[in-house]
Formats: structure tokens, sequence, C-alpha cells
């Protein structure tokens, strides 16, 4: 399918160092420094291996150059099986940093998601995933277990908690899920935890006369409920990035930094598809972006394809 849906957060689902940039000269970006935060990766890229070989993998991830992660569901849970604690020790011996972790915004059943889908070939995978997912473990959700899931968040010491994607295909779905991000954000600030959205291609779906993305910004507190901009599904909406920055202004925190084949749109190596990732990187500073997480959705040769991506950026942002 053309796009990370929900049902696989629901049901369980490299050095870039101080890349200076151009177009600020010596003004100040982050923190008072001209450079782009060190690169991350969405472990949702790496597949299985983040449960055959959780700890080798984040060892290699962290030899190819990457220096923050953001956590994905799994089988065996949201993370991977272990403890926030336990999680958090591995990445933090791999040399790297635990930024970020996606959670499931509803409990979805098959039929919830197969409303997603685009054509037969989407509906096809969608019932294998859910056919292979039988003995997993069902991980928690910002519907059910919000106070629980900000509390694994601090205690794994992230600084985010990002709703990998929630129902938004009627206002009834889209008004509960502003209701559910607003009960999910306050829960994270007690904590010290920011909150955030991620957005697929379904958030800039005309939905009862609204597009679901502008009335779930529109109706949270803006300190509450963050963006994590995914670059690629935003550009397959037909939407321009640089323009979602200016419509609100720092309140994209994270990105996720995907790109899209030339032909069918499908998730692809950074920088060989169409997303102009130079121009998106010249326009941080609007977006109020803190970090940003390289992803391939099924990468067929996840360690090559992430340097790949990896050596893209260190030409592009040098």
């Amino acid at each position: 399918m053309a796009t990370r849906r929900t049902f696989i957060q629901q049901t369980g689902a490299f050095a870039l160092g101080s890349l200076l940039i151009p177009q600020i000269g010596k003004s100040a970006f982050f923190n008072g420094a001209s450079s782009y935060p060190p690169p991350g990766l969405q472990l949702y890229t790496m597949g299985r291996l983040m449960v055959s070989d959780t700890a080798g993998t984040l060892k290699k991830l962290a030899s190819i150059g990457y220096r923050e992660v953001e956590s994905a569901g799994s089988n065996k849970g949201n993370f991977y099986g272990y403890k926030p604690k336990e999680f958090a020790k591995m990445v933090k011996d791999a040399g790297m940093h635990w930024r970020s972790a996606h959670v499931g915004g509803a409990p979805f059943r098959m039929e919830d998601i197969m409303k997603m889908a685009k054509n037969a070939q989407d509906s096809a995978r969608i019932k294998s995933y859910f056919d292979k997912q039988k003995d997993a473990v069902k991980p928690l959700n910002l519907t059910d277990n919000a106070q629980e899931l900000a509390d694994d968040a601090a205690e794994g010491g992230l600084s985010y908690l990002v709703c990998s994607s929630i129902p938004v295909s009627t206002l009834d779905e889209i008004k509960k899920a502003v209701d559910v991000f607003s009960k999910a954000g306050e829960a994270c600030k007690k904590n010290g935890v920011q909150f955030g959205y991620h957005n697929h291609v379904t958030e800039f779906d005309n939905v009862d006369g609204v597009r679901p993305f502008d009335y779930i910004l529109g109706h949270t507190d803006k300190d509450l409920v963050k963006m994590e901009l995914d670059l690629a599904w935003a550009t397959k909406a037909k939407q321009d990035p640089v323009e979602l920055f200016k419509l609100h202004p720092g309140r994209y925190p994270l990105w996720h930094v995907k790109d899209l084949d030339k032909v069918k749109l499908e998730p692809a190596e950074v920088g060989s598809g169409v997303v102009d990732f130079k121009r998106i990187f010249a326009n941080a500073r609007e977006s109020g972006m803190k970090y940003y997480f390289v992803e391939q959705d099924g990468a067929p040769q996840p360690f090559q394809n992430v340097t790949n991506s990896l050596n893209y950026l260190k030409k592009i942002l040098a």
C-alpha cells in the first residue's frame, strides 16, 4: 500500500552533524547554532529487524551515522517487547538518542482500515497484514490509554509522543480525533512531554466540507498539539510543505523525511524521487523543526536504503 496507514501501528504493527544552512548564513537557528539537528531515523523503516535483532540493528544504524531515532509499533507492542527504560538504554548504549515514539490513536478493526484502501491491491495488503498479526501483542492506543502512554514516554525520557494515525474519514471521526489529541496533549504536558500528530494523505481529503488537517489544527491548542509533517504524504496529497509551514508557523517540530518514486509515488530512498528536500530544508526555521527522521516504508534493503538516504542529505545540506 502506498502508505504506512494506521493498521500497522494499531495492531502491533546516518553523520550529518552540524550541517550549515547557507540561506541563513551566520544567523541563529537551533538553540543559537547555525546548523541542522543530527540525522534521525524512523525505526519503522527497519521492519522486522527491530524485533529480531533490536540491539544489533540500533548499533549498525549508529555506525552508519544516525544519531536520533523515533520508534514505531511492532508485533511485540509499542517498544519492541521492552519496557521504555530498557529500550532507552539500548538506544543510548548504541550511541544515539530516543527522541520520539509513534503510538496508535484508536483501537482499529480490519473493517475500519479497509475504508482507507484506495484500490484492490491496498485491500489485499491490509487483509494479509491482519492475517499475519493474529497472535501479535495488542499495543496501547491514545483513545483508551493516553495517560499510560504519556507515562511510558516520560519513563523513556522522550521529548515527543506522536499519534501515528487515527480515523478521519467522517466529521464525527475528526471531532473525536480532536478530543483524543487534546486529552493526550494534556497528559503529555503533565509529564514534560510534547504531543504531536503524524499525517498521511487522508488528512488532506475533503470530508463533509472540511479538510481533517485544517480542522484538527484549528480546533486544538497549538501548544498542546504539534504536527509531525510527513513530507512525502503531504506531497502526494498535492500539498506544498513550505506553504503548510506558512499556515501554522512553528507548529512542525518533527518531520518525516521520506521520498516518493517518480512513477508510482511509492516510498523510496530520499533523493531518488519527487520531493524537493533542499527547498523544504531551507524553510526549516519557519516550520519550527527540532528533529527530522528519515523513513522509507517497506524498504527492500533497509541498511543500504537508509545509508543512501543519509548520503543524499549530506550532499544537499552540506
